[in-house]
């Protein structure tokens, strides 16, 4: 069994076994989420996915008059739920950021991302609606475009309280209409949304088991088009920036409608423009461009020992390793970040580091992990430490490669990342760590591959 859907496995005998849904379940993941709407679908084994999201809609509150306007009214009706899974499913679904930066209406999904419901179920029941594949209406006004203003803030991430039984979520920063939660549930609604608008599957719960639950012991290499994982690259490969610009602007002119309010003058239409085009930009680079990186509190690391140095940026390098031990690649989340902790245990602990050494590291299943980060010195490359990043991949590459995915993260996305942002200087050189360094990492298989890479370069004096 896939160790990212264990779970999923557990709860379900659960349910079997206990009559109360309480008992079941209560905890804000993918998971438990799926057991709910597993229970509203026997409980009305005559309904279709469209009538099982609609209910959702209706127990999330998600039917205002921008929403009506494209999916019709929710249909409260059908079998009578008892009160505690009403109460989950409105929990689950209705979105909502506090005064004191929790963010309700989020799931953690099995692969370590936090997803936003109700943008992720408007887009599936968008492409319900759909009367032919590749003309899904609304689909992007009601997954990212209504929360695309041209607002400079986006993001941010947070942190659960517990991954393994998550129920409060909270931000790491200053929200926006966009957290990081809702930009991935807009872009799962997205994606999803325009999948069943060719290929209907036969239950909800069914689709979002497939898409959160599919990675197997063979990785992300060989697994399936459709998972959630990939969500970036599908969505890359779904819109262009220019038509989600054009959705934007339709969106306001249908909110300003719905209220009675009358059409912006084309003066206020070109500003509104001029903004969101550079809201665009930022949206691009940030949830397009960048990887994903999963943050050091999902991994679960300890805090930093000490007073942080902190790099002055833009670097000129990133020097490439491998962790050797642990020596073999992880697959799921779970296994990435148990092995983020161990470094981190035998880097603090044994070599008496104020942290883990590298400022990040990527796993292959499919995320790139923050270690030290963007803007804290790291201990990975001794004596350039200051004037480079340290990118790691776990697992031993004497012999073989990393998974083609994780080298792709790192070769086009991480890199470009840091260039765009200006963390990296554009003509940055990438090397590996025994050209500057006595040592046999990354790995001879390793050290072959990146010779190849844009940016490699021999051997330069840092500091």
């Amino acid at each position: 069994m896939d160790k990212g859907c264990w779970r999923l496995a557990l709860v379900l005998f659960v349910v079997l076994l206990s009559s109360t849904y309480a008992e079941a379940t209560s905890f804000m993941h993918m998971d438990d989420f799926i057991v709910a709407v597993r229970q509203v679908e026997h409980g009305d084994p005559g309904s279709d996915p469209l009538s099982v999201l609609r209910r959702l809609r209706g127990a999330g509150g998600l039917d205002d008059a921008f929403v009506r306007h494209f999916l019709g009214n929710a249909n409260p009706a059908g079998a009578e739920w008892d009160a505690s899974l009403s109460g989950y499913l409105s929990k689950a679904v209705r979105h909502r950021v506090t005064e004191d930066a929790t963010e309700e209406g989020v799931v953690l999904t099995p692969d370590g991302t936090t997803v936003a419901l109700a943008p992720l179920l408007l887009g599936i029941e968008a492409g319900f609606l759909a009367k032919k594949a590749g003309h899904v209406r609304g689909l992007y006004q009601l997954t990212l475009a209504k929360d695309l203003d041209g607002s400079p803030l986006l993001g941010p991430d947070g942190c659960w309280d517990s991954v393994a039984f998550p129920q409060v979520f909270t931000l790491l920063g200053v929200p926006s209409a966009l957290t990081a939660a809702r930009v991935n549930g807009g872009m799962d609604g997205a994606i999803l949304g325009m999948e069943v608008s060719a290929e209907r599957p036969a239950a909800l719960s069914g689709l979002l088991t497939e898409y959160y639950c599919r990675l197997d012991s063979k990785g992300l290499d060989a697994g399936p088009r459709l998972i959630a994982q990939r969500r970036r690259e599908n969505f890359r490969g779904l819109v262009a920036p220019p038509v989600l610009v054009r959705q934007v602007l339709k969106a306001v002119e249908l909110r300003r409608g719905l209220a009675g309010r009358p059409k912006m003058e084309v003066r206020v239409k070109k500003q509104l423009a001029a903004l969101v085009k550079k809201g665009m930009k930022e949206f691009v680079q940030k949830y397009i461009d960048c990887p994903p990186i999963i943050p050091r509190c999902m991994w679960g690391a300890k805090p930093y020992i000490g007073t942080p140095t902190n790099l002055s940026l833009p670097l000129s390098f990133m020097y490439i390793h491998h962790t050797h031990s642990p020596s073999k690649p992880c697959l799921t989340f779970q296994e990435c970040a148990a092995d983020m902790r161990s470094m981190q245990r035998f880097h603090q602990e044994e070599r008496g580091w104020d942290d883990i050494g590298y400022s990040f590291v990527a796993g292959s299943d499919g995320y790139i992990y923050e270690g030290r980060g963007w803007l804290r010195q790291g201990a990975h490359t001794l004596g350039h430490n200051s004037v480079g990043y340290g990118v790691s991949f776990i697992g031993d590459y004497a012999i073989g490669l990393p998974s083609q995915h994780s080298m792709g993260l790192v070769r086009d996305q991480l890199a470009a990342c840091a260039v765009g942002g200006g963390r990296l200087v554009s003509d940055f050189v990438l090397q590996g760590h025994r050209q500057v360094v006595a040592t046999s990492c990354p790995g001879d298989a390793l050290y072959d591959e990146i010779r190849g890479w844009e940016h490699f370069g021999e051997v330069k004096k840092g500091k």
